[in-house]
């Protein structure tokens, strides 16, 4: 292309905007969502928007070690520079191939974002990015460069700078200015000024050698050292405030031999493998995983059925119940919190609202249980990869030094999505069955996201990360460090890259320390409807791999039945009623106890049940102790009888009466007797019951008409509860349905505010919308309409929303125009009376 048909370099950002087509905007949109919010009227306004200092300094924190590398050599570029100093500052002068192949990605990567703008000729940082990354001493550099020459020399005196020029072996001028440049010149001359350090004292290299990568000021004192002295008369160390010097740009680039950093990271750190298993094993284990998760979750609201803990003032979990709850589900403090978060997250628990708040199960919670085992599975892992709460952090400080609880505030962190999305893509692009080495997934996300603020949000989605990886193998997502085909389906990623000849297992299971020097694969996020199919694909690999439920036990003669594997629901629920767990693992031991079998006697069943149920479930004879123990209890269940009188006992032996009134225990529950069959107490019918039980007797609790009340605990649950909206990080991402709108309407808006006018036809400036008075408007209209010609309006919408548009009037008739809006692409109508005024378009305006 020649100089003449070469388009017009870009002056400003908004002309660099309006040069891109509408996929190019779409894309800005997407990566920076703060921009679409609310809508801009006009491209100028876009732009305007993108340079604010809140969108620059989100826009930054996003992009890569490398692409902010090259903003930060950029900052510290001449404004503008040409492609040639950059590559310079980023390649140096030995011109590095993998800086060189990488830059021109990393640029267009900065132009996307709207960081950069112009040709290559003459890029410009935008400049709330170069005030953000530009060297100054309150805000060093991540480049350890100081200032350059003439910024450092501005309040010097005439004199000496004089004195430096003539001591740097240039001769004198008769103005500062040129004596600056000179100066500067010499700096950048890698011949004159390899001569002129060639004279240097080796002390005084050594003072440069420890400033120049930065930081690049020092102190001296008013007498300086010969070594210093030599530097402070040449001008290679310059004076900044009184005891402190700087070492100009210039000079730490020629020592830097040109770069702007000392290791420039073009390519990302290789996600490292650090133990390779065959497939099936991966996915056996991550399937044992995730029916563990299912059983843990189960079996916690099944210990808060009744109705859970209370509900602290300031809302959350107490440090004594979390501690109750990792010994109920036998597991460290930590690992409860994250089951317990995670059942919040998923909508199974939530605060029941009452005085006396507790947590309970939500009516959720029945619903999941019905589902079959892999369906509950995925509708916990969906919860957890959305899910802001961050279970890691519960028992740290939040800003104000309070204690972070468990289902209390504080805990959203909005990076935890991205965060364990992120995690789990780079696990997806190693070869199947491979684990990463965890140092290098951090390694790769450090890489990915440099720039996060302070030292401890750095800190914290290294935390983010680790907790990821070890909360995948808690759910089964990853199996032994590896992602299982079911997580990779979870994720709506591509079959695994087949592994390399040294990737290949020796045996089942064996490790190898492999590194795979591959790029992983990159996934986006999923919308809603795709997570939807995503996750009904995992639960669907998954399913073959559960264990399925047995309907039958092994009862053995010391009074304990064994469960070979996860029992059905209906013959689990009966068991947990009849008997106590006494140990779980791979095979679930159950103790019957004269306490659990009242248990299920108070629960409604009768002796003939409780032997017809065990026969029919046990692989084995229903053995003589256990038969003997159930109609011994049931033989002295009931045959006392409590009521309410406050309460009474009642018995047809009298006998037995006479017993518990010469009991000692019985002193507190204020007995006496009524008839020689009934005693009344001043305890409450609950209190009777249990004072009785203890003094070895087997009551039973009656109502009003004197039947026998069945005392099964009744399930708590919370009235109807949504499960906790994650916080989002920022704007969401505009669907294509919102962006294709809003790209509509802002090229509408800057058709309208830069279609050029007739000369004295516009009488409003300044983006303002046209002023006319309603006989003047609807004259132009009328006239448009017989000519067909295009006019300028201002429009005023029933919300008060004003806009310019370029309408073609059609018809104007009963105080409405009908046009075609060029703007919109389409035919609309106008009440006339909401037209703020009207101008005539210039004849060349098309």
């Amino acid at each position: 292309m020649s100089t003449e048909d070469r388009p017009p370099a870009p002056r400003s950002l908004a002309e660099a905007l309006r040069a891109r087509g509408d996929a190019s905007l779409g894309a800005l949109l997407r990566s920076r969502p703060d921009l679409i919010t609310p809508v801009p009227t006009d491209l100028t306004q876009l732009a305007t928007r993108a340079g604010t200092r809140a969108s620059v300094v989100r826009a930054l924190e996003r992009l890569d070690r490398f692409a902010l590398q090259t903003a930060e050599a950029l900052a510290v570029a001449a404004d503008p520079a040409a492609y040639g100093e950059l590559l310079g500052l980023m390649a140096g002068d030995d011109a590095d191939p993998a800086v060189v192949a990488a830059l021109p990605h990393a640029l267009d990567l900065l132009r996307e974002q709207a960081l950069v703008w112009g040709d290559d000729d003459r890029l410009r940082l935008v400049r709330t990015a170069r005030e953000l990354l530009a060297p100054s001493p309150q805000h060093p550099s991540p480049t350890g460069l100081g200032p350059t020459v003439q910024e450092a020399t501005a309040g010097m005196s005439p004199g000496r700078i004089q004195e430096i020029v003539t001591a740097a072996g240039l001769a004198s001028t008769h103005d500062s200015v040129s004596a600056v440049t000179a100066l500067a010149g010499l700096f950048t001359d890698r011949a004159r000024m390899a001569a002129l350090l060639a004279d240097a004292p080796a002390d005084s290299l050594d003072v440069l050698e420890r400033l120049v990568w930065g930081p690049p000021y020092g102190q001296v004192t008013a007498d300086p050292a010969p070594r210093l002295r030599w530097l402070l008369d040449r001008g290679l160390l310059l004076p900044t405030a009184p005891g402190t010097v700087v070492l100009p740009r210039e000079v730490a680039l020629h020592l830097r031999r040109g770069l702007a950093h000392r290791a420039p990271e073009p390519v990302p750190p290789v996600v490292e493998t650090a133990a390779v298993h065959r497939p099936q094993v991966v996915d056996s284990a991550a399937a044992g995983q995730a029916y563990t998760a299912l059983a843990t979750v189960e079996e916690l609201l099944k210990d808060w059925d009744e109705g859970g803990p209370a509900v602290l003032r300031a809302g959350g979990l107490s440090v004594r119940d979390l501690k109750r709850t990792a010994v109920a589900l036998d597991v460290p403090e930590p690992v409860a919190a994250f089951w317990v978060e995670l059942a919040y997250a998923a909508g199974l628990i939530a605060s029941d609202g009452e005085a006396d708040e507790r947590y309970a199960a939500t009516p959720a919670y029945d619903e999941w249980l019905e589902l079959p085992a892999a369906e509950r599975w995925s509708r916990l892992v969906t919860a957890w990869l959305a899910a802001t709460r961050t279970a890691g952090l519960v028992g740290g400080r939040d800003a104000k030094d309070r204690t972070l609880s468990a289902l209390g505030p504080g805990l959203d962190r909005s990076a935890a999505p991205e965060v364990r999305h992120r995690v789990l893509a780079l696990l997806a692009g190693l070869p199947e069955g491979a684990a990463p080495a965890a140092g290098s997934v951090l390694a790769r996300l450090r890489w990915e996201r440099p720039l996060r603020g302070d030292r401890r949000e750095d800190d914290l989605r290294g935390r983010l990360a680790g907790w990821a990886l070890s909360e995948a193998e808690q759910l089964g997502v990853t199996g032994r460090g590896a992602l299982s085909a079911q997580g990779r389906a979870l994720l709506g990623a591509p079959a695994a890259p087949a592994p390399g000849p040294e990737a290949e297992p020796s045996g089942p299971g064996d490790k190898l320390p492999v590194h795979h020097h591959h790029r992983p694969i990159a996934l986006t996020a999923l919308s809603p409807a795709e997570q939807a199919v995503a996750s009904a694909a995992a639960a669907r690999l998954l399913a073959p791999l559960l264990p399925e439920p047995l309907d039958h036990v092994l009862l053995q003669a010391d009074l304990t039945a064994v469960a070979p594997g996860p029992l059905q629901r209906p013959l689990a629920d009966m068991l947990g009623v009849l008997a106590d767990v006494e140990s779980k693992g791979g095979a679930t031991v159950y103790r019957f106890t004269p306490g659990s079998v009242r248990r299920a006697l108070d629960a409604g069943q009768a002796a003939s049940d409780l032997h017809a149920f065990l026969a029919a479930h046990s692989r084995t004879p229903v053995p003589q102790p256990l038969a003997y123990l159930i109609d011994d209890v049931a033989r002295r269940h009931g045959h006392l009888r409590v009521g309410a009188a406050s309460a009474y006992v009642r018995c047809d032996d009298d006998a037995v009466l006479s017993e518990i009134l010469a009991d000692k225990r019985a002193a507190g529950l204020g007995l006496r007797r009524l008839a020689p069959t009934v005693l009344a107490a001043q305890a409450d019918p609950a209190g009777l019951l249990e004072g009785l039980r203890a003094m070895g007797f087997a009551p039973a609790a009656e109502s009003a008409e004197g039947d026998v009340l069945i005392t099964r605990a009744l399930a708590h649950r919370t009235p109807p509860r949504t499960a906790p909206e994650p916080v989002p990080d920022g704007p969401p991402v505009p669907d294509d349905t919102l962006l294709a709108a809003a790209l509509r309407a802002i090229r509408a808006g800057d058709l309208a505010s830069t279609t050029p006018r007739k000369p004295g036809a516009a009488p409003a400036a300044n983006g303002e919308l046209p002023r006319t008075g309603a006989a003047e408007t609807l004259a132009t209209m009328q006239a448009a309409v017989l000519t067909g010609e295009a006019l300028w309006i201002g429009y005023v919408n029933a919300e008060g929303a004003a806009s310019q548009r370029v309408i073609a009037p059609i018809r104007v008739e009963g105080g409405f125009v009908t046009a075609y809006d060029h703007t919109a692409d389409e035919v609309r109508t106008y009440p006339l009376h909401r037209i703020t005024g009207v101008a005539e378009l210039a004849d060349d305006a098309g």
